[in-house]
């Protein structure tokens, strides 16, 4: 079964895109074609960063790296979940793709984006797709934009609104098909 890491991209205390995440992690889990793990870069809690050696080479000297490293490592596929601020996607997001390289290769993302804005982040999703394939990774073809998300969040949590549901079930058909690819070389 294809492991699915879900990443909050977002490191804020305060982010709503805790609820979301959790949300698209719950609907992966139904979805039935992964076997899902949550993970919050708040909790990763990575420094700027600071290996030594270029991350192509693969030589890490620190402790955190190599955590970093081996939780991407185990994952065949992602889903970000991440945030717009000022319109692109947030610094720490930036800096735990850049901590690693050969991790993220042939890997098959799809994209969850929001903000508390009209566009959903968007534009920062867009912003995304050529780092993200500049690592190597495979971009789903569909994403999810999320427009108002703090109207979203209730005491349970995020609230979808109508048809949400429904176009992330297409990303993640997306990222299944993409995993279930060969792999060239």
């Amino acid at each position: 079964m294809t492991r699915l890491h879900v990443v909050s991209a977002a490191t804020r205390p305060t982010s709503s895109g805790r609820p979301l995440a959790r949300w698209v992690t719950d609907l992966a889990r139904a979805h039935g074609g992964f076997e899902v793990t949550p993970v919050d870069l708040a909790e990763i809690a990575l420094p700027m960063l600071d290996e030594p050696e270029y991350a192509s080479s693969g030589i890490y000297a620190h402790q955190h790296t190599k955590d970093w490293s081996a939780l991407v490592d185990s994952a065949d596929a992602f889903v970000f979940v991440l945030p717009m601020y000022n319109g692109g996607f947030t610094a720490p997001f930036k800096n735990a793709i850049d901590f690693l390289y050969r991790e993220w290769d042939g890997k098959p993302v799809g994209l969850v984006s929001y903000s508390a804005g009209p566009t959903g982040g968007a534009p920062a999703a867009e912003m995304l797709l050529p780092v993200l394939t500049r690592v190597g990774m495979l971009p789903a073809a569909r994403s999810v934009a999320v427009p108002g998300v703090n109207a979203l969040i209730g005491p349970d949590g995020f609230e979808a609104p109508e048809g949400l549901a429904d176009r992330l079930g297409g990303v993640l058909d997306d990222v299944a098909a993409l995993a279930q690819q060969p792999v060239t070389v």
